[in-house]
């Protein structure tokens, strides 16, 4: 049987900015809901939140909330500001303690640590914490796995689940909105529609919804036609007669207005395409032997114990672990911001790096978007090595042109994050490095982050705790196993999940059987040396390299006359079909070559 309704809110109107956010929201949220709240960036997603929690009134409408409810709220960016300790953050306003002290156990934090000297995810955690200590009627997370990790995301998905009062969520985590929502409440030109089912039928009922909305613009747009035509053969001398008529006809334009615009919302697409700069060599990054410990107040924490990576042209890898595994700081080691305490790490001559990192600690909020991606001045910037337009080059990113004179910090964090996208893609690279970059996307943006690396020809590595963005565009992971080991494995997230259990099974078999070993003897086994087979081999690809080498180049510069397609059509096909085998070939025989001499360096080291 279906539960009365919570909380209702019927024609809820608001104006932000001068302009009008809410034109008419109506919705109920029912015991038992999970209801994931999407839509756009600035669509208004927090500031509905915010109506609900009663921190915020609208300009007109009703909202009626069953008397008595409890609210509980984890902001986007919780304050722990004005408590000695967690626990006192935690604690607030409640009759006894043990229930806070049992949530942040729960969730992971120490009650007893100072607020101040938390992580951005150990703050989330507490927040949650507080929240579930509660046990509100009403819980409302805006972007409640931002900073966390994979573990604490499906330790908070666990208690969802079990939560019997209404959850009202914002996320650009996908597989956590299909996990756990119930309902969904989809946000568009100041309006809501519900649907009953969850976000894992989102884009089926979305485009249900629009093709019946292209259907009844199509008819409108034919009524208007006749209205106008009606219009045109003079009005005024029957004006009192047809008042009516031309107030239906007023409503009729803002009505289609409306539609249309709702359609080309959804449907506006940021071209967020992007290619590697100049060509570089096979190998990108080597790392060999790498060790890395810092001295923590809980004592030495070991990123790297002698880890040997090679990372190579075209790799696309996810660096996935829990907060705290030194992710970000293996980062930076690979890229040379990092001293490594032992070991080397060497980089291709021709590296042009684009790093992003989690903070956007770039971008000036007193700075218009216009002068964050032109800070030179002028009209125009440089992208990918052509001049762009910045109004043209800010459309590509879903920039509105009265948005360009906007200051960056009055923009949402989705916005902020994709005008940090927009000035890291303008940069010509060969390596691109993201570290969370998903925090703060809507799911279009999302969406449209991951076509545009699909797309990308140089080298990807992301630091993501977003499992079905790693799994769309990652096809290896860099996992840590402990002790400052880290593993390499193929796929994305899910298939590394598969892949570390069975490593940790081999791991557990191998302590297993190093325990139970006598000493051998000491004495020195010969040098193994390489076949004579892989030896001429390696020989023969040593010649062959700079013969392809010089034909692809010879092909580029033939491909490269604008007449040959015309002159000679048989000529140009030929040339292409040869050049693509050509560069297959070289990376085949390059790949083979690193092979071989993986092996001599195993061999030379047993």
């Amino acid at each position: 049987m279906a539960q009365p309704p919570l909380i209702t809110l019927n024609d809820l109107r608001l104006t932000f900015g001068g302009k009008p956010l809410f034109t008419g929201v109506s919705f109920s949220l029912s015991k038992g809901e999970r209801v994931a709240l999407v839509g756009r960036n600035g669509a208004g997603k927090s500031t509905l939140m915010k109506i609900i929690s009663e921190s915020v009134e609208s300009d007109s409408g009703d909202v009626w909330r069953q008397p008595g409810i409890t609210y509980a709220i984890v902001s986007q960016e919780p304050s722990l500001a004005g408590f000695e300790t967690v626990l006192d953050y935690v604690s607030e306003g409640l009759e006894a303690s043990y229930m806070a002290e049992a949530e942040l156990m729960e969730f992971g934090v120490d009650g007893a640590a100072d607020p101040t000297t938390l992580s951005g995810g150990q703050q989330r955690r507490a927040a949650l914490a507080k929240a579930f200590a509660r046990e509100p009627d009403v819980l409302l997370l805006d972007e409640p796995t931002n900073h966390l990790d994979v573990p604490m995301i499906e330790t908070l998905e666990r208690r969802l689940k079990g939560f019997h009062g209404v959850v009202l969520l914002v996320s650009h985590d996908r597989r956590f909105l299909e996990n756990v929502s119930t309902n969904t409440l989809w946000l568009r030109q100041g309006k809501v529609l519900k649907s009953p089912e969850g976000y894992s039928k989102f884009d089926e009922w979305a485009e249900q919804v629009e093709q019946e909305e292209e259907r009844q613009l199509r008819r409108m747009t034919t009524q208007l036609k006749d209205e106008h035509h009606w219009l045109a053969r003079g009005v005024t001398g029957r004006r009192k007669r047809n008042q009516g008529r031309l107030a239906r006809l007023k409503q009729m334009r803002v009505q289609h207005a409306e539609m249309r615009g709702a359609l080309q919302d959804r449907k506006n697409t940021a071209d967020l395409s992007v290619s590697s700069g100049d060509s570089m060599s096979k190998k990108v990054i080597e790392a060999k032997d790498l060790s890395k410990t810092f001295d923590t107040p809980n004592g030495p924490l070991m990123i790297a114990e002698d880890l040997s990576l090679r990372i190579l042209r075209g790799d696309r890898i996810g660096i996935i672990g829990p907060n705290g595994a030194g992710k970000t700081t293996l980062v930076r080691l690979l890229l040379g911001e990092i001293e490594p305490d032992a070991g080397s790490v060497r980089q291709s001559k021709t590296l042009e790096v684009t790093y992003q990192d989690q903070t956007r600690d770039t971008l000036n909020p007193k700075d218009t978007v216009w002068e964050a991606l032109a800070p030179a001045g002028g009209d125009s910037i440089m992208v990918q090595g052509n001049q762009r337009h910045v109004a043209a080059y800010a459309k590509d990113f879903l920039f509105k042109p009265e948005q360009l004179r906007q200051p960056v910090g009055a923009l949402s964090g989705g916005e902020r994050n994709r005008l940090a996208l927009a000035i890291g893609l303008a940069k010509s690279s060969n390596l691109m490095v993201m570290d969370e970059p998903t925090n703060d996307l809507d799911m279009q943006t999302l969406e449209l982050l991951e076509d545009m690396l699909l797309s990308y020809d140089g080298t990807l590595i992301l630091v993501s705790h977003d499992r079905a963005f790693l799994d769309a565009t990652v096809t290896s992971c860099l996992c840590p196993v402990g002790d400052g080991r880290w593993v390499v494995t193929a796929g994305g997230w899910t298939d590394a999940q598969d892949q570390l259990k069975h490593f940790r099974q081999q791991d557990e078999t191998a302590q297993k059987s190093e325990k139970s070993k006598t000493e051998t003897s000491s004495r020195p086994k010969p040098q193994k040396k390489l076949s004579y087979k892989d030896e001429h081999r390696q020989k023969e690809i040593n010649d062959l390299i700079p013969k392809l080498q010089a034909e692809i180049k010879i092909l580029e510069a033939k491909m490269g006359d604008p007449e040959l397609y015309t002159r000679d059509p048989d000529a140009f096909a030929k040339a292409s079909a040869r050049i693509g085998s050509a560069r297959d070939e070289l990376d085949m025989i390059e790949m083979e070559w690193l092979e071989i001499e993986e092996k001599r360096e195993s061999l030379s080291g047993a």
